[in-house]
């Protein structure tokens, strides 16, 4: 249940998503201000991204959920832009693609310091209701936007660190959120993605979190346990980094950095089934 105080504070966990967001728009673009101009054409591991496309994606979205316009540019031939959102994210790339560094930087600054002022003035009070503009049409909730705004942006910085081979921020707060947030899909992966039998169960240990633990129910459900069974069906440990190159559907960890207890060929398909964000 949200707690909305009637002082105008907000609800609690979403103005805390808030701050989460805003220390990572902060630790990004901090980011990108070390990376020499030579490498901002160096590809990532986002099909057809480099570092300035992967700057360009974030500053088309923080302006628009700061209220300025989206603007409609051929793609070209671009097939990593799968669906309409897919394409509607490509336009905001081309769109900038004159952009210089600087440009895209100042942009996200500006965009994210705009909104992060306005939702000081008037915190959010209501989980349930529409997210502004496209997010809001796709069928996004005030909650949904302000929890996946963290993982974006740290998400992104990952992106850009391993592109550029500066490795850091793996203990920083929208870390743990993103990883925390990206167990949740769990139950999902292990019925739809995986489609295992009723009764199976997962866990999945992430260094430095608690165990996450899902089943298929008898409806073919996926559904995340209160409660860690001592034997399930299959298990997978590993570190926040390999956890996170998985189920953000990035690259293979390296060998040895996930191990695999139970059932091995299960094992496999959920580990094949894990990404859930593009």
């Amino acid at each position: 249940m949200s707690t909305s105080p009637a002082d105008g504070s907000g609800d609690s966990a979403l103005t805390g998503y808030v701050d989460l967001w805003w220390q990572a728009v902060n630790d990004f673009t901090a980011l990108l201000e070390k990376v020499p101009v030579e490498q901002w054409g160096t590809p990532t591991d986002l099909p057809g991204w480099d570092v300035h496309a992967v700057a360009a994606h974030t500053a088309h979205l923080e302006s628009l959920l700061a209220g300025g316009e989206h603007v409609d540019v051929e793609i070209g031939d671009a097939p990593h832009a799968r669906g309409m959102m897919g394409q509607f994210t490509e336009q905001g790339v081309v769109a900038r693609r004159d952009a210089t560094p600087d440009d895209l930087i100042n942009e996200i600054r500006a965009a994210a310091t705009a909104r992060h002022t306005a939702l000081l003035a008037d915190p959010p009070t209501d989980p349930a209701a529409p997210a502004p503009g496209v997010f809001g049409a796709i069928g996004w909730t005030t909650l949904t936007l302000l929890r996946n705004r963290p993982l974006d942006l740290w998400m992104h910085e990952q992106d850009v660190r391993r592109a550029v081979g500066q490795p850091g921020g793996l203990g920083a707060d929208a870390a743990a959120h993103s990883t925390d947030y990206l167990c949740e899909s769990l139950g999902y992966v292990l019925a739809k993605r995986v489609g295992a039998d009723p009764g199976t169960t997962v866990v999945v240990e992430v260094e430095g979190h608690e165990p996450v633990a899902a089943t298929v129910t008898d409806e073919g459900r996926g559904r995340l346990l209160d409660e860690v069974p001592t034997e399930p069906t299959v298990g997978l440990r590993t570190d926040r980094e390999s956890f996170i190159l998985l189920a953000g559907g990035r690259r293979e960890p390296e060998a040895g950095r996930v191990e695999v207890f139970g059932d091995t060929d299960l094992a496999r398909r959920v580990l094949a089934g894990l990404a859930v964000t593009p």
